[in-house]
């Protein structure tokens, strides 16, 4: 198998690329990732000009890629610059819609593609513990007509939920709580009766948000595929999700790399820089081949993405977990190997370091892809 990037991809990488680093410095990311909407209208608008969003749908849905290796080279280039924008759950939720949504609701992907609407996935639980099959929000079925389903629940750490105007909520509408069957999507308007929000700052830059669900009335029109089988829908597009997440750490291990590379070649001791030290030097050289095995593991999980589920599974999760611990691995060396000044604010390696380690925390830990990896191997 071929996985050099077309030239298309190429094309596309070189210009995120340098938008990201000429546009979105680490000054103007800080004050986004600090300001109190948590993310950039303006740069928003910008990216989806660039196409930037376009490539993570395919044609049929009005984009123009949709592919694994589309996802993997757009967020590593969001890795690179610690970008703070909706663009992972814009992913989840248009894959969700691209997948599994009628006519009507496949008109919310060009609104996703041109940056004028802003989506989130609203699914984790205070206590689901990463288990993806894991719902208590509950929906009834109360009748036919506008007023069909009632949905009551809520859902915890919701990305950008303050500013989302549509939330693809999972529900439990039969069977156990932790069951794959009876889970049923539904698209939520932000404004509908019963919708409450509670944002707060994420410790790695952003926002992100509580979403109470009280007695929210609901039609046939909101359920999102077939009512009690939406865990499939569900698992394809998070899974996109944590591939997106792997290629994003790619990106930030690369430059916190390079910038603990410039910090060797540069800070001198006993008149030397300190990277003749050969104690440093192998501590890099063994850096370095560890972001390259999660490189290659990002690779075979965008190969993987279409392909059948239990091999697609596999992947990903062997993705999330490698990316997990040599992510740690990667900000606590390229910390150490600063010294006392990798822990400062100002230093944007400080910042890399946070993103690596906060996305072991998202769409699963290294722990639950371990057991996830082995239970899908034994199954």
């Amino acid at each position: 198998m071929n996985f050099q990037h077309t030239e298309d991809r190429r094309m596309l990488a070189d210009t995120l690329n340098r938008f990201v680093s000429e546009q979105y410095g680490f000054e103007t990311r800080d004050r986004i990732a600090r300001s109190a909407q948590g993310f950039s209208t303006a740069l928003w608008g910008r990216f989806a000009e660039l196409g930037m969003i376009g490539a993570l749908f395919d044609e049929a849905n009005g984009g123009y890629g949709g592919g694994g290796f589309d996802i993997a080279v757009v967020f590593e280039s969001l890795g690179r610059g610690l970008v703070v924008e909706p663009f992972l759950d814009t992913l989840i939720v248009g894959r969700a819609v691209a997948k599994s949504g009628n006519d009507a609701q496949k008109g919310l992907l060009g609104e996703l593609i041109d940056g004028s609407r802003i989506v989130a996935l609203a699914h984790g639980e205070p206590d689901s513990h990463y288990e993806l099959a894991r719902v208590t929000t509950r929906a009834q079925r109360g009748g036919d007509g506008p007023g069909a389903w009632r949905l009551s629940g809520a859902k915890a750490v919701v990305q950008h939920g303050e500013h989302a105007s549509v939330f693809l909520v999972s529900a439990r509408t039969s069977a156990a709580d932790d069951a794959e069957d009876g889970i049923t999507l539904f698209l939520v308007p932000r404004d509908a009766a019963g919708v409450s929000v509670r944002g707060y700052r994420k410790i790695d830059g952003g926002r992100a948000a509580e979403v109470m669900f009280d007695d929210v009335t609901l039609g046939d029109d909101a359920v999102l595929g077939v009512a009690g089988e939406g865990f499939a829908t569900l698992e394809y597009a998070i899974g996109c999700g944590v591939l997106a997440l792997c290629s994003e750490a790619v990106g930030a291990m690369d430059v916190a790399k390079d910038h603990t590379l410039d910090y060797l070649r540069t800070r001198k001791q006993f008149g030397v820089p300190i990277g003749s030290f050969q104690a440093l030097q192998h501590r890099m050289a063994d850096l370095l081949l560890e972001i390259e095995q999660a490189r290659s593991a990002v690779i075979n999980a965008a190969a993987a993405l279409d392909g059948e589920r239990r091999v697609r599974e596999r992947a990903l999760s062997a993705a999330k977990y490698s990316i997990g611990w040599i992510g740690a691995l990667v900000a606590e060396e390229c910390i150490q190997l600063h010294g006392g000044i990798g822990m400062t604010w100002e230093l944007p390696l400080a910042h890399y370091a946070k993103r690596l380690v906060m996305i072991d925390h998202q769409l699963g830990d290294e722990d639950h892809h371990l057991e996830r990896f082995v239970a899908l191997g034994a199954g």
